[in-house]
């Protein structure tokens, strides 16, 4: 699988120095749901497709027990139907290592249930008002692997905003709640995230973001990372983070979005 990811990247990388050769003549710039939790309230234009798509690697131990997760590919695809609308396809493939005092005692690896769902704008920033989107996804077990397929079918939907601080910075958020995957319960959702831009081309961001299950315990985390514009339509971004609970000891993640326009 690691070849696999291998050759995948490669292409990537291919294709984004085709695009970034071309002399892009647009007046929306490209604006991402990753790398950071927070998703824009900003849908892509009509008759644009968006591809956004990395890895992450995740750890946690506890009692001498470790898990470290590996995400492969994690690709979110997004398309403009109308020029408020956009249509969203998602996936990922997955390994899960467990180890007791750096033995491995069970592997699993597959793809993740198939993230299917729709973001709308709803209002414009207009002064002091923010910027406004409602997001909501279905994630579909039946695409999923043996190993990760859930008990529920799981949904999700948030109200995202965004806020202009000045000419190189602002916050965005979202509010919301999920549904499903293991358990049945309702879990509420938050993100909070402010952004630089250091130069034209290089931005920096830190967020927190969690859940709060109406029966467990809260979870909640924290991430930073750094974007870099290769070109107009192609952007490059890095970020690593833990839980400020529980969870998590360390994630790092890395990828590459950009956009093809209609002609």
């Amino acid at each position: 699988m690691k070849q696999i990811f291998t050759l995948t990247t490669v292409l990537l990388f291919s294709m984004c120095t085709q695009l970034a050769a071309q002399k892009t003549e647009t007046q929306i710039g490209l604006v991402t749901d990753r790398p950071d939790a927070t998703e824009s309230p900003t849908v892509v234009p009509k008759g644009s497709l968006q591809v956004e798509t990395g890895a992450y690697t995740t750890t946690f131990e506890e009692n001498n027990i470790e898990e470290r997760v590996w995400g492969y590919n994690t690709t979110l695809l997004r398309y403009g139907i109308l020029d408020n609308l956009e249509l969203r396809v998602g996936w990922a493939y997955q390994e899960v290592e467990t180890n007791i005092n750096d033995q491995e005692i069970s592997s699993l690896n597959g793809m993740s249930p198939l993230l299917f769902g729709a973001k709308v704008a709803i209002a414009k920033e207009d002064g002091w008002k923010p910027e406004i989107g409602l997001i909501g996804h279905l994630f579909l077990p039946f695409t999923a692997s043996t190993d990760f397929k859930p008990e529920f079918t799981s949904a999700d939907f948030r109200f995202a905003f965004n806020h202009t601080l000045g000419e190189r910075s602002g916050i965005a958020y979202n509010i919301g709640g999920q549904y499903g995957g293991d358990s049945p319960e309702l879990a509420y959702v938050y993100t909070f995230a402010y952004g630089y831009a250091i130069t034209d081309k290089l931005g920096a961001y830190a967020e927190v973001y969690g859940d709060l299950p109406e029966d467990n315990r809260a979870n909640h985390f924290w991430d930073a990372g750094l974007t870099y514009a290769i070109a107009p339509l192609v952007q490059l971004d890095a970020t690593i983070g833990k839980s400020i609970t529980d969870g998590q000891d360390l994630l790092i993640s890395a990828g590459v979005s950009f956009r093809i326009d209609k002609k």
